[in-house]
């Protein structure tokens, strides 16, 4: 499936870097180099339509962040998860993302293999395998021997470095309530070592669900209040500088601001979520914390990583690249 389609992607390539578009392929970005320009994306569904590969591109980022459900694959059938996951690898216009920049990822319930599944999921191992099958992690990865897909990634130099932090949330999630938990001990503490030992200025953790909405009835970091409380505890008492929440799931867009005791600044959260489809009939939807409105067709997003004038950018953008939502973020001095 992936040489079928391998040549379309080319030469989309060829076209788009006669324009200056493309950069080095996947995965040969050195980690020294200071990323300026991050694109993730959620929601995806493999047999349907896919619009807005050529506006990501267009915008050359450093990085492309899968945040979830890449694939819908809501089933016990790792034979016909794998197929899915092909589709998805031969589309020529996520070809010609492979060839831009590197591509990392965590999931969400339909690619984990169970819509809003948690811990319970009988065949989250063999998932697990075929999910990093597509990202083309290495055979002796220490990922594809832990339970569970958490990651981190570490660019740039000190005073320019960015770490992405990739949570799983289904792996070990328990059933929601004020008890339940949504990493399970080992990534907590494997979490807590990443924010305390880090020394990276800007901290992007990715989360397949909301983090800070406590509002609407969906899956979210809410429904989870203790362990919730806990993530947001951590983040203060580790005193990791410049984090910032990535999610996705909600087929809308939004940015959100919390002021919180436990930190020394505000927390944002940026959710992007509807590659392929997205709800388009949402008219409103309480978030206390979010700045200015949703929006609620096809979006991706894009940060900015000024370092010079130390700004980060969080954009909203649609199939036509126009910016729908965007906040600066003033980063302190370390």
């Amino acid at each position: 499936m992936q040489k079928r389609f391998a040549p379309a992607g080319r030469v989309l390539a060829v076209v788009l870097g006669c324009l200056g578009v493309v950069g080095m392929a996947a995965g040969e970005v050195p980690r020294e180099k200071s990323l300026t320009r991050i694109a993730f994306g959620s929601c995806n569904r493999e047999d349907r339509e896919q619009p807005l590969w050529k506006s990501i591109v267009a915008n050359r980022p450093d990085l492309w962040i899968w945040l979830g459900d890449i694939v819908y694959a809501n089933t016990q059938d790792m034979h016909r998860m794998r197929q899915k996951y092909e589709v998805q690898k031969g589309h020529p216009g996520y070809g010609l993302l492979l060839e831009t920049c590197p591509v990392i990822g965590t999931w969400d319930d339909h690619d984990y293999g169970k819509n809003n599944g948690g811990r319970e999921y009988s065949k989250k191992a063999q998932s697990q395998q075929i999910l990093l099958d597509f990202l083309d992690e290495e055979e002796d990865s220490p990922r594809r021997r832990q339970q569970g897909v958490f990651a981190s990634y570490t660019y740039g130099p000190e005073g320019q470095q960015v770490k992405v932090i990739l949570l799983d949330t289904r792996y070990h999630r328990g059933e929601p309530g004020d008890k339940g938990d949504v990493l399970g001990g080992e990534q907590w503490a494997w979490l807590e070592g990443e924010l305390r030992h880090s020394k990276a200025s800007v901290h992007l953790i990715g989360s397949s669900i909301q983090v800070l909405p406590e509002e609407h009835s969906y899956e979210k970091w809410a429904n989870f209040p203790r362990a919730r409380q806990r993530l947001l505890g951590l983040i203060g008492d580790s005193g990791a500088p410049g984090v910032i929440f990535l999610s996705g799931d909600r087929h809308f867009g939004e940015i959100s601001r919390l002021e919180h005791a436990a930190l020394s600044y505000p927390l944002y959260e940026i959710t992007s979520s509807g590659l392929t489809h997205s709800y388009n009939g949402l008219k409103r939807e309480p978030n206390r914390y979010r700045l200015g409105n949703f929006f609620n067709q096809l979006n991706f997003a894009i940060i900015t990583l000024n370092w010079q004038v130390r700004q980060v950018g969080l954009e909203i953008r649609d199939r036509k690249n126009k910016i729908r939502q965007a906040q600066i973020i003033r980063l302190r001095n370390s």
